[in-house]
């Protein structure tokens, strides 16, 4: 009984917290003008299944999903070497002045994403970045949270291993390479999914740095255009937002496993 009663609420829960994408998906198939109804109606007087088709006829909107791909990808790989370097030196190189240049370091998460955008938006003038997708990638790929991660996982690791390494006559970044990332796998993955949807999702700094959104818009900035002087296309909108929720689901789907080891790994602290 004790099961039962559990699987039903976690039932209920995973309901509540589905409920918004079932409101947007029912939405999305809707016909124009059935959005607002009253009283108000979860499923239309038609499927249209053709809202999704008419979100590539009013705007460039595979564009978008292109630059949005190509920037949270390339961003999560940079976040993913540089992160994983940096841990390692944290945790597992001696040298002097570690521990509080660490504690520095992660001081800077408590500085908000709305307190840096004007100085970045400066250094992206003077770097000649505006307007680029280097922009959208680099200012936001050395930040501390993947760092303090991997720290969390590398010090799990035994000691002994580096050690064995070392007597094979490893170098540090050969021990690096060889031992500690194959290890870190499953770290990796959490970071590697929490990365990917914080830039998919970026919606600030695309506005404030791009100024071809045409060209260079991300998926945040082509949703914001479906609202302007000619109406609000509250059923593209939600056929759009389907549409984007498309390529991180296939991401938590392929690293699910990495990520519930991962989830589990990181917060288990060695020496």
């Amino acid at each position: 009984m004790r099961t039962v009663v559990s699987h039903v609420l976690l039932g209920l829960v995973a309901l509540l917290f589905l409920a918004p994408v079932l409101y947007a998906v029912a939405t999305a198939l809707k016909p124009p003008g059935e959005t607002f109804t009253s009283p108000p109606s979860l499923m239309g007087s038609e499927l249209r299944w053709r809202n999704f088709a008419d979100v590539f006829d009013y705007l460039p909107f595979q564009r978008f999903i292109l630059n949005g791909l190509l920037v949270a990808t390339v961003g999560t790989v940079v976040v993913l070497a540089a992160s994983s370097l940096g841990a390692y030196a944290f945790a597992r190189l001696r040298w002097r002045g570690r521990e509080g240049l660490f504690v520095v370091f992660l001081a800077t998460l408590m500085v908000p994403q709305e307190v840096l955008v004007v100085p970045m938006f400066i250094l992206m003038q003077e770097f000649g970045w505006v307007n680029s997708f280097q922009a959208l990638i680099f200012p936001w790929a050395f930040t501390a949270f993947g760092t303090f991660l991997l720290r969390q996982f590398f010090r799990g690791i035994p000691y002994e291993l580096q050690e064995a390494a070392t007597l094979d006559g490893c170098s540090p970044l050969r021990t690096f390479l060889s031992v500690m990332l194959p290890i870190a796998r499953p770290a990796l993955g959490v970071l590697a999914v929490f990365t990917f949807i914080n830039y998919w999702n970026s919606f600030l700094w695309p506005l404030i740095t791009v100024n071809d959104i045409n060209s260079l818009g991300t998926v945040p900035v082509g949703l914001s255009l479906f609202f302007g002087q000619n109406g609000d296309h509250w059923h593209l909108v939600m056929a759009a937002s389907v549409i984007s929720l498309v390529p991180t689901l296939l991401l938590l789907i392929a690293l699910q496993k990495h990520l519930v080891k991962g989830i589990a790994a990181t917060g288990i602290a060695g020496r």
